[in-house]
């Protein structure tokens, strides 16, 4: 499989009403990390200034599936998030000028942090936020990859339980929440992949970015830490994201939207 590479991500500031326990300062730094480590990575990051009406908003990967220079845009069931839908639209189409396809299906709902994407399949989490016919919508899109929709238990995104960790690799927790969902992706996937399993939950979403794997900070996940250092042998870089993604339905991928374009685009 060849591997995933991406030219730019697209991100959106921390909002002033991040948080109702005043941590958005804290989150702020956080996310300022986030968005230089990206950078460091060699990506052309487009910083989105925060809607202060918004306090999701900085979790931007829920609002577009983006795929061979196509975005799919997200069509959340809740109504307080469309605002946020409509503003990564129009920086999607304006800014970045990538063609864009709507979830035209009444009866629809798709968000991002259900998607799982490993550079030759999709997996699409059937969750509170993502149904049946949001998953035939990314299908009916992107017709070039088989996509399989995979049950997720609790009120999460797929991307908590499972991501990708390296070329093939899955990232997946010992949690038995997390091990029943990768037992339903090897029943529907149609390609072989390794697993690394790490002990805590929250270290399950991870980044991999162009040869480098982005994991949380080892004071967040202890016992995760000394594995990806002991098993990983790739480029690693540590975040700590506690404030930022102290939000329970928040990972390190909720953060960014990924997606490789040859040309260069303006900053906003």
């Amino acid at each position: 499989m060849a591997p995933l590479r991406y030219s730019h991500a697209l991100v959106c500031r921390v909002s002033s009403c991040f948080a109702e326990e005043g941590s958005s300062e804290e989150a702020k730094l956080q996310h300022e990390t986030y968005v230089r480590t990206l950078r460091d990575l060699g990506l052309d990051v487009i910083e989105m200034p925060p809607d202060e009406t918004l306090p999701n908003c900085v979790y931007i990967e829920d609002t577009a599936i983006i795929c061979n220079g196509i975005a799919l845009i997200a069509k959340p069931k809740d109504e307080k998030r469309l605002k946020e839908v409509d503003i990564v639209r129009a920086v999607l189409k304006k800014e970045l000028e990538l063609p864009v396809v709507e979830v035209l299906d009444d009866k629809a709902f798709l968000e991002g942090g259900d998607v799982l994407f490993t550079g030759q399949e999709f997996f699409v989490g059937i969750s509170d936020f993502t149904n049946e016919a949001g998953a035939r919508a990314l299908a009916r899109t992107f017709p070039e990859f088989p996509c399989a929709p995979i049950k997720v238990p609790e009120k999460k995104h797929l991307k908590a339980f499972v991501s990708m960790a390296g070329p093939e690799v899955l990232c997946i927790s010992s949690e038995k929440s997390s091990q029943d969902v990768l037992k339903r992706i090897e029943r529907e996937a149609t390609f072989i992949y390794q697993t690394l399993t790490v002990p805590e939950e929250d270290a399950a979403n991870v980044l991999y970015i162009n040869g480098t794997l982005i994991h949380r900070a080892s004071e967040e996940i202890p016992q995760a830490a000394k594995i990806f250092t002991e098993k990983i042998d790739l480029n690693r870089k540590s975040l700590a994201v506690s404030h930022l993604c102290k939000d329970p339905m928040a990972h390190l991928s909720s953060c960014c939207l990924l997606l490789r374009k040859s040309k260069h685009i303006r900053s906003l």
